[in-house]
Formats: structure tokens, sequence, C-alpha cells
């Protein structure tokens, strides 16, 4: 995904696509407002979502926006008993002149739609995907926060529902776009986060589902998120399957390493890890600024003695959510190290600013990242 990746296709007109249903009774002004004066990551929502059917014999149909509110499920739907499921996770970013955009959206509508394949789920066009962000967000714009390091955080996801237990692909699914205000993903704001390297557990496997963005994925980290949490760190790092001595990444972030010397390495892209687009981003813009930026294996037991003797500088994680988090101490079974002084370094912090200036419209765009939507 690269710059060249921006619109290609005719976008829906959003207004005829999808049909507003009004709720009948959005969250009062006063309750609002204190909603969006502290966001917290995932916790409150819009008062609507986008929604769109599709079976086999009629396709893609039924697009509108409702009111957001719980879903009717038969207990006999896939979902539940075969995890067919897939999300997207974006930002809707407010700019100065009132205006709301996002941030490279035909990327995450073209990964959405590669993980369906994988899923054996139906294929949502792009314009599909983009007419339902900016449907929602233009009927909900008033819930779009307004300060440092806020956002609003759009959720599109799509599930099989067809009411049958035989294992085979679903013969019906439904798309959704839930959005959420947001602040910054870390309690406490940007700050150096610890990362505890899983060597007993593993987040994918060759052939498997590791390049899809699929619930399953992140079930399966939980356990070893819950023990990193249990040692006292942040997040935990996953290593490959295969030879369980090479970073792939964390339970739900990229993984880059600064050098000393300048050059920067980030995990090449295998089939077990996902293809991040805050990650595909940050490749062009280190790559602009004269970085050597090598995608590559990389072997935990390279980093560890780089961090020691020094020639490994910064360590830092990457994502829509987090944007770019400086990792500032990595420990495994037999090591515990400090990242540099444990503090985020010069590329981390320049690269992170570079992005978000960017994102909220304080800089110049000139890869034609930024898409409009309200």
């Amino acid at each position: 995904m690269t710059s060249s990746d921006a619109p290609s296709t005719t976008v829906l007109d959003a207004e005829a696509a999808y049909a507003v249903r009004p709720h009948p009774s959005p969250l009062p002004e006063a309750d609002r407002q204190a909603a969006l004066a502290e966001p917290r990551f995932g916790t409150v929502f819009t008062d609507h979502m986008a929604r769109a059917t599709w079976t086999a014999g009629a396709g893609w149909h039924d697009r509108r926006v409702e009111p957001y509110g719980p879903l009717q499920l038969d207990p006999a739907a896939a979902v539940l008993h075969y995890g067919q499921e897939i999300f997207e996770g974006l930002k809707a970013y407010p700019h100065e002149d009132g205006s709301v955009w996002t941030f490279r959206p035909w990327a995450n509508a073209d990964r959405f739609a590669a993980s369906a394949r994988r899923i054996a789920l139906p294929e949502l066009p792009r314009e599909d995907f983009l007419a339902a962000l900016t449907a929602l967000v233009r009927t909900d714009s008033a819930w779009v926060p307004r300060g440092e390091e806020m956002s609003l955080y759009l959720r599109p996801f799509m599930f099989a529902s067809e009411r049958f237990l035989g294992v085979r692909p679903s013969l019906e699914a439904e798309f959704l776009v839930i959005a959420s205000p947001v602040g910054p993903y870390f309690a406490g704001g940007v700050r150096p986060v610890s990362i505890w390297v899983a060597q007993d557990f593993h987040r994918a496997g060759a052939g498997g589902t590791g390049a899809a963005k699929f619930g399953g994925n992140y079930a399966g980290s939980l356990l070893p998120q819950g023990v990193a949490h249990a040692k006292g760190f942040d997040q935990v790092c996953f290593l490959d399957a295969a030879t369980n001595s090479t970073l792939e990444e964390l339970g739900g972030m990229n993984v880059f390493v600064v050098h000393a010397d300048g050059r920067v390495s980030t995990p090449e892209l295998t089939g077990t890890i996902l293809e991040g687009v805050t990650r595909s981003s940050i490749l062009r813009l280190l790559s602009d600024a004269g970085h050597e930026v090598a995608e590559r294996r990389i072997p935990l037991a390279e980093i560890t003695a780089g961090i020691a003797d020094g020639s490994v500088a910064e360590v830092f994680a990457c994502g829509t959510a987090a944007v770019i988090t400086p990792i500032g101490r990595l420990a495994g079974a037999d090591f515990d190290l400090t990242v540099g002084d444990g503090t985020s370094g010069a590329v981390t912090t320049r690269i992170r600013a570079q992005l978000t200036d960017i994102q909220y419209g304080r800089a110049a765009d000139p890869h034609g990242w930024m898409h409009r939507l309200a």
C-alpha cells in the first residue's frame, strides 16, 4: 500500500446509497458534550451506525444509516459457531476549518476485501466502504471530538449471519460501521511502553490467517497479553511460529527498529503479520527523509544485542489506534533491557509528529493520503 493506492473507483453518493433513518432519541447535547470531554478508547459510541446486508442471491442491499443499538442474532448464526468475522479500524480527524477527514481509507477498504476473501466472506467494493464511512460521519458529525490527540474512531466490521450449523461459508452476511470518539490510545497519553516478548505463544503460522484483520487472531493474543500484564508489561510481542526467533508484531501493532546509524528495519510481510496502513505510511515517510529502510526478518537475538551495545537506538510500535508508540523497555524470559535512555527517541518523535500533522491538517499532504468525509 503506497501513495499510488488513492481512489481510482467511483465513490458512491453517500446520501443516496445509505438511506438515513434518524435516531428517535439521540443523546442530549449536554450528555454528548460530557462524553466528548475526556473520551476513553472504545467505550462511548455515537447515535447511529451504517449497515448493509448481503445474501448469496441478492448481493449487497438494504444500505442504511440507522440508530445505534443491539443486534438481533439467531443462536445458530454462523459467526457464533465458526468465527467468520473481520474488521477494520480507522479514524476521522477534525481539521481547524471544521471539516472532517480520514487517512487512506481506500487502503483499509482493500485490506477489508482481502480479509473477507481469506475468511470466505463476501467482498465489499471500495466505493461501498467509503460511502458507508461518509454517510455515518456526516450523520454523526457532532460527535467528532476536537482536542489534542482526539478523533472519531471508525470500526467497520462484517460477520456471517446465516442461521445454519453446517461447516461451509455463510450465505448471508452483515456489514456495519460504528463510531467512537477517542483520545490517546494509552491512558496518560503518549509515553514509552514496556513490551514482553512471548516465547511460548505465537500469533499466527504460515498459511494461516495472520495477514487478515480477523477477530480470531486477536482472541488468540489475549492470553499472552494477560500474561504480559501480570508481569507488569503494557503489551506483548510475538515471534515467528516456525523458528521462534524472529520478530513479527505486537498484539495489535506493527514494530520498527531504529539503528544508531539511521537505518530502520521492520519485519517483512510473510503472510503471518498484518500489513498495517500506518506501517506502510511510515515506510514512505522514512524513505522520504533519507533513511535506509529494510523490510526483513529480524532476529530477536540481533535486537537484544543491539540494544545492549547501543547499535539499536530506538524501537517503536505503530497502528491506527495508537499511531506511533515508543518502546522504552523490552524483556523476555532471559533478558530485560532499556531501549536507549527509555524515552521517545528522535526518529520516533519526528515521524509521529509528521504523520499526525498530516492527519490533523496541520501540514501539507504531499502523497494525497487524506480523504474528506464531511
